[in-house]
């Protein structure tokens, strides 16, 4: 029996909006939706780097296109390819969202929002005990994205992958359209699942 979803697909196939959308469905089917998604930044159409935006709306830097050399001030420094990871803005941002997970008075009708466990995002120790507790714990629904696998694999994205209480959905440029209510129904499979454990 699933309890968890997750989208994967090559980076701007639309998997974050997927989820915005499943949100707008949950969210006017009564269902309480939390965490956050990742977001492109973009300066004079060109991408500068990526942004953690809560579904309350706050916005904080995950990464950014590194400008001129030497900035990092004797900190060690998180690099994806060209963008600096902003480790403690992500962390500031993202993982208070975790400790209400299990906080919401044994309300199972949660479904949280994890966009993305990527590479930027696994430079956080503390985000990946977070999420490891959240696949564990009994009390909310994820609904995530991990990306492709290419190169060397990630840790927690491959354990995620072979969770037996995980259902992932590969998301196409052809299927996406499709997808959203196969994702919804399988949401909907998991929050009647666990409220039934309660």
């Amino acid at each position: 029996m699933f309890k968890h979803v997750f989208l994967t697909g090559p980076p701007g196939v639309g998997k974050t909006t997927l989820v915005q959308k499943a949100c707008e469905a949950l969210v006017s089917s009564g269902v309480g939706v939390e965490g956050f998604y990742t977001e492109e930044v973009r300066e004079g159409g060109r991408r500068v780097g990526f942004d953690v935006v809560t579904l309350a709306g706050e916005r904080g830097h995950l990464s950014r296109i590194r400008e001129g050399a030497g900035t990092s001030h004797g900190r060690r420094e998180y690099t994806v390819g060209q963008y600096v990871v902003d480790l403690p803005s992500f962390e500031s941002l993202a993982l208070p969202l975790f400790r209400h997970t299990g906080a919401a008075d044994g309300d199972s009708r949660t479904v949280f929002i994890i966009d993305e466990i990527g590479k930027m995002e696994l430079f956080s120790q503390a985000f990946i005990r977070a999420v490891r507790q959240t696949l564990d714990g009994s009390s909310c629904t994820i609904l995530g994205t991990i990306p492709i696998p290419k190169g060397k694999p990630l840790g927690l994205v491959e354990e995620v992958r072979s969770r037996r209480d995980v259902k992932v959905f590969t998301v196409s440029k052809e299927n996406r359209n499709a997808l959203l209510q196969d994702i919804l129904s399988t949401l909907q499979e998991c929050l009647k699942h666990s409220s039934q454990n309660q």
